[in-house]
């Protein structure tokens, strides 16, 4: 397969593990991935290493890289700390966001929504990641950014993952209205309170998935 590299090699298990395509106890063989996306094991195993870091799968002495049991508990965990994560991050944001990336968030909403009404899914994800890296950086603090980053790529696969229903998506993007209005507004305890809602949101949602 030309082009393929060890991001869409992940994106494509991450999907698959998600979903439940790949089952807990699978055995994730490097010459096997190899064969299948016709590539040489380099990105086969970086790629691997990135499912492993955001925990869907796990190294297991003698026997490799085996997709880890779907933990719905410890998922609705990840989801809550992200919540806590990024309601405090908005809730700065309201008080310190600059004039330019308060417009910035307000374009990125307005194209979200265009994408939206045309179901362009991938095109929502990715402009959504956008949207969201955005408010953290506009929370002034660059260690709770970081922070807020580094656990929204644990929750990356599940995230995407939802975005993907028609139905999620419309939800999405009318709490993304309502989050960039508060912000507008500086409404610190609304921004918080909007973004633990959302978060909740696409719990929900992506445990729909597995069903």
């Amino acid at each position: 397969m030309k082009g393929v590299h060890s991001a869409m090699i992940s994106e494509t298990l991450e999907d698959e593990i998600v979903r439940g395509s790949l089952e807990p106890g699978t055995r994730l063989s490097e010459a096997a991935i190899a064969e299948r996306f016709g590539v040489s094991r380099t990105p086969v195993r970086e790629a691997l290493q990135t499912i492993v870091s955001r925990s869907l799968a796990e190294r297991s002495p003698y026997k490799g890289v085996i997709v880890r049991s779907f933990d719905t508990a410890r998922l609705g965990s990840m989801f809550e700390a992200m919540a806590e994560m990024e309601a405090i991050c908005g809730g700065l944001a309201a008080q310190r966001i600059s004039g330019g990336d308060l417009a910035r968030l307000q374009a990125m909403h307005g194209r979200m929504t265009e994408f939206a009404g045309n179901k362009a899914f991938r095109e929502y994800e990715t402009m959504n990641l956008d949207f969201h890296s955005l408010i953290y950086e506009a929370s002034g603090n660059v260690d709770l950014a970081e922070m807020a980053s580094e656990l929204r790529l644990k929750l990356a696969p599940y995230r995407k993952s939802q975005l993907f229903q028609i139905e999620r998506v419309r939800a999405s993007n009318l709490e993304h209205e309502l989050i960039v209005r508060l912000l507008t507004a500086g409404n610190r305890p609304g921004v918080e309170e909007a973004l633990r809602t959302h978060l909740n949101g696409a719990r929900h949602a992506a445990l729909k998935v597995r069903e």
